[in-house]
Order: C-alpha cells, then structure tokens, then sequence
C-alpha cells in the first residue's frame, strides 16, 4: 500500500479497479476507472471469443461520485496494509486498487482473490475480506452503472 497525507473532504476523488492476467490467449482483463469529473471508463478484453475489446464510457452525477466516494470510506479500506499480501506470480491473474481522495493516495496490489477461502486462508485475513467486499461492491456498482446505460431497449 502506498499512503500520502489525510483525506480532505470533497477534494480530488479517484479509483481504478483492475483485475487480470497475461494466458493462452493473450491480456485478459477487467478494468474500470472513475474520475474526478465523474467520468467512469470501463474496458474488458476477453481473446478467447476472438472479438475486441469492450470499451464504454459514462458520465455520472455529483451524487453517483458522491455515493461511492462513500462507500469507499465506509470500508475502512485506508487502514488496511498490504505488504504481507501474497504478490501475484508471472502468469498469474492479479487484481489491483487505486483511490485518490484529497491527499490519501492509496494502491493495492495482490494475486486474484477467487473466493472467500482465499480470504481466509491468507496471511491477512481481516485486511484481504475488506479488500475483497470493498471489490465486490465497487464492481457491481460499475456494471450496474455500465448496463443502465447501454440498456439496448431502455425500460419505460
């Protein structure tokens, strides 16, 4: 974890999420990234189905920012150390967070977490089930952001 200064209420807000790996078929990865103007980037790159990657853009409202400005200090994520954490392997699937909120800078990195056993069988188990849940959240959140808005046949 890499750490500078305090939070300062409603300054700069950042998070990117990655998760991926380098395999048989090449960069396969999730990624998303939301910015301080409230621009959320979202691409994922599958090879297997021999399509392109998939690239979406969104503008979200102060409140949606706001919202997950929230549940990003409500995770207790800023008091979490991840210098035990298990680094991910070449070839092996990596996930990794950044969040930028006013002078807290914070980047996480570690192999794929595939389910809760993991979690619990890491050497930092309480650090790991928050990074985890923290994780969960932010990416249903995105895809539930995603899908709204690239809805093919809009709901009336």
């Amino acid at each position: 974890m890499t750490s500078m200064g305090e939070d300062s209420s409603h300054d700069e807000f950042y998070v990117r999420y990655y998760v991926g790996h380098r395999g048989e078929f090449g960069h396969e990865f999730m990624e998303f990234e939301l910015s301080p103007s409230g621009k959320l980037r979202y691409a994922n790159n599958s090879n297997y189905r021999n399509s392109t990657m998939i690239r979406k853009e969104v503008h979200l409202s102060p409140a949606v920012v706001e919202e997950t400005r929230r549940i990003i200090q409500t995770s207790d994520i800023t008091t979490i150390d991840d210098s035990n954490w298990t680094e991910p392997q070449k070839g092996q699937a990596r996930q990794e967070l950044e969040i930028k909120m006013g002078n807290l800078h914070i980047a996480f990195t570690c192999a794929e977490i595939g389910s809760l056993v993991d979690v619990m069988n890491s050497v930092d188990p309480e650090g790991m089930r928050v990074f985890y849940y923290l994780t969960q959240d932010l990416r249903c959140l995105m895809f539930s952001l995603i899908s709204l808005h690239f809805k093919i046949k809009p709901i009336p």
